[in-house]
């Protein structure tokens, strides 16, 4: 609409060379929006900037769009809008029956007027992302890796992707020795195996603590556990279906923290370090025989250029041990030459703690040598940042554990329900629970998706669960909100499709006939806002930064609190009350759909 406009008006302005500039848009206080582009390219022409702005606006054809196009300041374009142009784009949106969760239309700063529909090159895309370990608790630290993987999935598939899920749990290695030693001593039907599904880390902990206590010599628990590393790995049936067990149990305690999370992984999606097992020892033959991998210090090492340790030196990135065995440097190239060969991965996420990106980096590097990684395909580490206590230090319990993540979703819910108690005591017993699950865990997934994924944040409960400010609750509140007024107009199921059920607003049911009016300014900007959905869904899918989709919720959330304080809906007029009641709907569609991309329910009462 208006990028592609602008750029070639840029182009007419001043040559070819310039098309594609960035007009570098930004809100406005006189008007819409503003173009900022003239500032650095009236340097690059030898022009002042207001005499280049003005050169943009002589070739600047935007009639039917703008009803006023002026120049202020040192060289900004600001740009008022149609009314009628905002009123035909926001019904076209309103009169589509996708799933709110769809891009819609793009917005009037875009650069197309094309309707719903995917991305224009779709691609396929693996994501790595969760990644937890056989026999250990998951804890806060594998929040992170799991809120924010499983919402760039579900915005990548929205926006047209083929997602490819990879869960790459560990589950193979030096520890299942021990692990599948102490299952063998302690027996199947024992209490303590049951630990593995209620508390992992008590049967891992109990493990090491047997093998730190054991003898030295050759008939202690420690020596049994190595050979039981040797057996496994040399496919010893009875060692194997142990470990089978083992797996499994772990399994079932994984899908009891993405059940309460509300995780789309499932057991198919998982690839764990097992899996490619079988082909270490081909891998590192043939990067030895191509050269890439040497002999240093007993272990084979690649030396992809560019890192370098503290004395200079270049840093190797080990693929096997000087004893013969592997780590995560062979595994994970391994996986990476499967995603791209086998999986036909365009792009390729690593959703992983920054820590890992040195890491990661030198895998990356290794695998583009080897030619397993071709410079068709993006390979991109999701650095994700720690979660933090009040004490500014990694968050840790009282006894300076981690954090385990099942206790901390739980407690999560049990204050969003003393809340939910105590304010809502009308509602049913069942109405309460659901609804203190959908605000109590939406609000540890909100908190943790709005900050930039990279950076660490403090996890505070009264902040998370609070009604105001940038918070899960907030925005749940704004489609509540909503709901309750379309069910006081008798209208909800007309808008919703599914009657007065939670899952209504984000079932996709068609919208209703009703043309929006846009007139007053509170309207105005509530419907320039929900205009720019697709435009932000695409930027967070180019950018893989979920944090933009909560910003654009938060402040949709925030314009519709303005309208509806400013304009009456259930009180105006026949013809304004059914224009409104829409532009509430289309509301509540956003609302919902943004949410659903985030992983986060929308309560029907709160």
């Amino acid at each position: 609409m208006v990028i592609p406009r602008v750029q070639a008006a840029i182009a007419s302005a001043f040559g070819e060379e310039f098309r594609g500039t960035d007009p570098v848009i930004r809100p406005s206080q006189f008007a819409d929006i503003q173009i900022n582009a003239a500032m650095a390219l009236g340097k690059r022409v030898g022009l002042p900037p207001r005499d280049a702005a003005a050169r943009i606006v002589d070739d600047l054809d935007l009639d039917g769009i703008c009803t006023a196009v002026e120049i202020s300041g040192p060289g900004f374009i600001n740009l008022t809008f149609d009314g009628t142009w905002i009123e035909e784009l926001l019904n076209a949106q309103a009169s589509t029956s996708a799933s709110p969760a769809v891009v819609p239309a793009a917005g009037p700063a875009a650069g197309t007027t094309a309707a719903a529909g995917p991305a224009a090159e779709p691609g396929r895309v693996v994501v790595d992302y969760s990644s937890p370990n056989v026999a250990k608790e998951m804890h806060v630290g594998h929040l992170r890796t799991t809120v924010v993987g499983d919402s760039l999935v579900k915005v990548l598939e929205a926006l047209g992707d083929t997602v490819i899920r990879q869960n790459h749990i560990g589950d193979w290695g030096t520890p299942f020795g021990m692990l599948i030693e102490h299952w063998l001593e302690i027996g199947e039907d024992s209490p303590e195996a049951a630990l593995l599904v209620d508390d992992p880390s008590a049967f891992y902990q109990a493990a090491r603590a047997k093998f730190d206590a054991s003898p030295t010599d050759e008939d202690g628990f420690a020596a049994r556990a190595r050979l039981r590393v040797v057996a496994l790995q040399g496919g010893d049936e009875e060692t194997f279906a142990v470990w089978q067990r083992l797996v499994a149990q772990s399994k079932r305690y994984f899908n009891a923290i993405y059940s309460m999370l509300g995780i789309s992984l499932t057991d198919d999606h998982i690839a764990g370090e097992s899996s490619y097992d079988a082909h270490l020892a081909q891998l590192c033959e043939e990067l030895q025989a191509r050269g890439i991998a040497r002999i240093s210090d007993g272990a084979l090492c690649t030396f992809p250029a560019g890192f370098t340790g503290r004395d200079g030196a270049p840093q190797p990135l080990i693929i096997r041990k000087s004893d013969g065995g592997y780590g995560y440097g062979t595994t994970d190239l391994a996986t990476i030459r499967y995603r791209v060969r086998e999986l036909a991965a365009d792009r390729v996420l690593y959703v992983v703690g920054a820590p890992q990106n040195v890491h990661l980096r030198m895998v990356m590097a290794t695998a583009r040598d080897a030619s397993w990684l071709p410079d068709t395909v993006d390979a991109v580490h999701v650095q994700i940042g720690n979660v933090l206590g009040e004490d500014g230090k990694i968050l840790k319990s009282r006894s300076g554990a981690p954090v385990k993540l099942m206790a901390l979703l739980e407690e999560a819910v049990d204050r969003a329900r003393a809340v939910i108690d105590a304010s809502r005591p009308e509602l049913t017993d069942e109405e309460r629970a659901v609804t203190a699950r959908q605000v109590g865990i939406g609000a540890v997934k909100y908190a943790d998706l709005s900050v930039g994924h990279d950076t660490e944040y403090v996890f505070d409960f009264d902040r998370m669960l609070a009604l105001n400010g940038n918070t899960g609750p907030y925005v749940q509140y704004a489609a509540a909100r909503i709901r309750s007024i379309l069910r006081k107009a008798g209208v909800l199921e007309h808008y919703t499709g599914t009657g007065t059920t939670a899952a209504g607003a984000a079932s996709g049911a068609a919208a209703p006939a009703t043309a929006i009016a846009v007139v007053e300014p509170a309207e105005r900007a509530l419907a320039l806002h929900l205009l720019e959905y697709g435009v932000t869904l695409q930027r967070v899918g180019e950018l893989l930064e979920p944090h933009r989709l909560c910003t654009y919720l938060f402040e949709l959330a925030q314009l519709f609190t303005s309208f509806y304080d400013q304009c009456p809906v259930l009180k105006a007029e026949d013809s304004v009350r059914e224009s409104r009641l829409a532009l509430c709907a289309l509301v509540l569609r956003r609302l919902a759909g943004g949410l659903e991309l985030l992983g986060i329910e929308t309560p029907e009462n709160m």
